[in-house]
């Protein structure tokens, strides 16, 4: 068996072209079953590829009663096969935070980004993970079971550079055996017990029972993704190609897409396009299919200026050229003030109003009440303050006769949720007079005794 693993390991690193003579290989050690297999058998391959081998522990901060043994183990282990052995802590609690990823989103990010770190250091060009075929297999039910497309179903790479997977033709059960024969002894992370985790709950329950229809279930996994992983390299080459050609603009927390070409994409191209600008933006990590299926219906069926709010506050915005996918935080109006007759220009929502005064004979119309609109001048007094909603306010909106609130007549307006704090107010002795480009307040309107008028126009800032 022992001479059986180590071909299939062979044959794995030849298929997937994993290894270069010479290499300087990090190995990702847990002190597992499955890292301490795959340490021994690349220091046992290390004279036939020229290849020089360090090893790294990562210290998750999960299981501070065990990890210190575990950490020990790695050492000695790594001390006996005359192997450089580095350890590094990460805090993936303090990143699930600050990048609004789950824990083990979280872990994963940090995990793969110390092992870089230490590679660089080491001057290491590969690093080796010891993900197995059972892992492969759990991965991919995982991702059937939450919904995925042909990307999830594939399953984890055997290679994604820096990083190589050795093992990943392996059974765990092959492993075991290695590892029990080898007599290196291995350590057990008490966390895999535990049915908590879903990928645990599929190890324990779940494929145990597939394997009473199909005992070569892991095999007919591997067979499967090799598949799905060629057509999956075809496509996203398409992909790049499509995605390059649509982005508008683009930050680390929004990106914003040219609309018509995206409107006649075919759905399964458009999907993967998303998805693509989605986990590229850094801003706007997070979102499952069914947010992206959410999107396309956007893109698909909604009107110019519709909108939809994704978890961790992402909103995707359809206008009436592009489409915006962003995390920012919603624009507020700064405060600003009319003195007196003039023009002030509102930064945050990128317009200009101006004031100007006339007397009521010379005035022909009364404007549209949105854009342009007249005013009692002596009702209506300066200076004007020029602020966004607060939380309270209220105003007699004109043509209705009564009190309503800011917050009721947004509503009912249907003014999206991220453009209501940059709706200037126009505010004169405490009183609202207009909410520009919606309504002006009935007290203020321009009646019979009336002498002088305030025109008021709001217009787009011209840039």
């Amino acid at each position: 068996m022992q001479n059986s693993i180590i071909d299939n390991v062979k044959e794995t690193i030849k298929k997937h072209s994993m290894i270069a003579t010479g290499d300087r290989i990090l190995v990702g050690l847990s002190g597992g079953a499955d890292s301490v297999c795959m340490l021994t058998i690349l220091k046992a391959l290390s004279t036939e590829y020229y290849i020089t081998i360090s090893a790294a522990y990562i210290d998750h901060g999960f299981r501070p009663d065990e990890t210190p043994n575990e950490i020990d183990f790695c050492k000695k282990l790594c001390s006996g096969l005359g192997i450089d052995f580095i350890t590094r802590s990460i805090d993936p609690a303090a990143h699930s935070k600050r990048e609004k990823l789950n824990r083990q989103d979280a872990s994963r990010e940090l995990r793969y980004s110390a092992l870089r770190d230490i590679a660089a250091e080491k001057n290491c060009s590969r690093i080796a993970l010891a993900h197995t075929a059972d892992d492969l297999a759990e991965t991919v039910l995982m991702h059937l079971i939450r919904g995925s497309g042909p990307l999830g179903l594939a399953g984890i790479p055997p290679v994604r550079k820096p990083f190589i997977r050795p093992l990943i033709s392996i059974s765990r059960k092959e492993v075991e055996e290695h590892v029990s024969k080898e007599g290196s002894g291995h350590v057990t992370d008490s966390s895999n017990m535990k049915d908590d985790y879903l990928r645990n709950r599929i190890r324990h329950f779940i494929i145990p029972a597939i394997k009473n229809i199909n005992r070569e279930f892991i095999s007919t996994v591997i067979r499967t993704t090799d598949i799905m992983r060629e057509e999956e390299r075809y496509l996203e080459i398409q992909v790049t190609k499509t995605l390059m050609k649509l982005i508008s603009r683009k930050s680390d927390s929004a990106i914003e897409l040219f609309l018509l070409p995206m409107v006649a994409l075919d759905t399964a191209i458009l999907r993967r396009v998303l998805r693509r600008a989605l986990a590229e933006t850094s801003g706007l990590k997070g979102l499952g299919l069914v947010h992206v299926e959410d999107i396309i219906k956007l893109i698909k069926h909604g009107r110019s200026g519709n909108r939809i709010y994704l978890p961790h506050s992402i909103r995707a915005i359809k206008g009436y050229a592009t489409l915006i996918l962003t995390s920012d935080a919603p624009a507020r109006l700064s405060e600003y003030s009319l003195a007196g007759p003039g023009e002030v220009t509102l930064v945050e929502s990128s317009q200009v109003i101006v004031a100007r005064v006339f007397d009521k004979v010379d005035v022909e119309g009364l404007g549209d009440g949105k854009r342009l609109v007249c005013l009692d001048a002596d009702a209506a007094e300066f200076p004007l303050i020029i602020r966004p909603r607060k939380t309270g306010d209220f105003f007699y909106p004109l043509g209705m006769g009564k009190r309503k609130k800011i917050q009721d007549f947004f509503v009912d307006e249907k003014i999206p949720r991220d453009r209501r704090d940059i709706i200037p107010l126009l505010i004169s002795r405490d009183n609202i007079v207009l909410v520009a480009g919606l309504r002006v307040d009935d007290r203020f309107k321009v009646n019979d005794n009336t002498r002088r008028v305030l025109v008021l126009e709001v217009s787009p800032l011209l840039t």
